[in-house]
């Protein structure tokens, strides 16, 4: 749901924000600044700002878990084209949306390796414990079999560390990142205008509007001149 409303020296557009909805608040004073000016993709696929999105992600992790996230943009200019809000919210969600699956694909891959780092050490530590029985049996009665064992006991526990970090330690972080991002992906986006800059402020601002809403403004500008012709 878009709307546009005005009060005072303040207009907004973009999505409702829902009652008891967690607000992140950005200040820019162009829309363009919230994204990667070298990213040569397109608007909708771009990546954020590594400052913006830091700011949005950081503001996020403080705010409770439960609770659902809403973003306002305060920005420096008047209202530009009439759909750049919902572009705007279709290219937040889709930096997050893609940010999910990149944690997501980061936790299989951990996974693996923690897997695959199993494998290994429980091989390790069996040929250890054999390998040091074995030692032990040999010299029998000698202070350097019992040394041997124990040596060779501790090397394999050791070589168990690897899968025990992955596996108690390393994933849910990783976890905790894909599931704020989906968060962050479904969040309501809401822009707030200030009267600082001309009406025409707009076109030295982000190319992001769509063709339509670019027609939908040609349109209505030469509206009154073909009906007064």
């Amino acid at each position: 749901m878009t709307s546009t409303s005005s009060a005072d020296d303040k207009s907004v557009a973009g999505d409702s924000i829902p009652p008891k909805c967690a607000v992140i608040e950005v200040h820019v004073g162009e829309l363009k600044q919230l994204f990667d000016a070298i990213d040569p993709s397109p608007f909708r696929d771009r990546d954020l700002d590594p400052k913006a999105e830091e700011f949005i992600v950081g503001w996020a992790k403080d705010l409770p878990r439960e609770s659902s996230l809403a973003l306002v943009v305060n920005l420096d200019r008047e209202a530009g084209l009439p759909d750049e809000a919902a572009v705007l919210r279709d290219a937040i969600h889709e930096f997050f949306r893609h940010r999910a699956e990149t944690q997501r694909q980061r936790l299989r891959e951990l996974f693996r390796l923690g897997r695959t780092s199993l494998m290994i050490g429980l091989v390790a530590l069996a040929a250890a414990i054999a390998l040091g029985d074995f030692l032990a049996t040999l010299l029998r009665g000698s202070r350097i079999g019992g040394i041997a064992r124990e040596s060779l006991t501790i090397g394999g526990w050791v070589s168990m560390w690897r899968p025990l970090e992955v596996f108690l330690y390393d994933w849910w972080p990783i976890r905790n990142e894909a599931l704020l991002s989906d968060r962050l992906a479904v969040m309501p986006i809401r822009i707030r205008y200030a009267n600082a800059t001309g009406p025409d402020a707009w076109r030295a601002d982000w190319p992001a509007v769509s063709a339509i809403g670019q027609r939908k403004t040609i349109e209505a500008q030469q509206g009154p001149l073909n009906h007064a012709s």
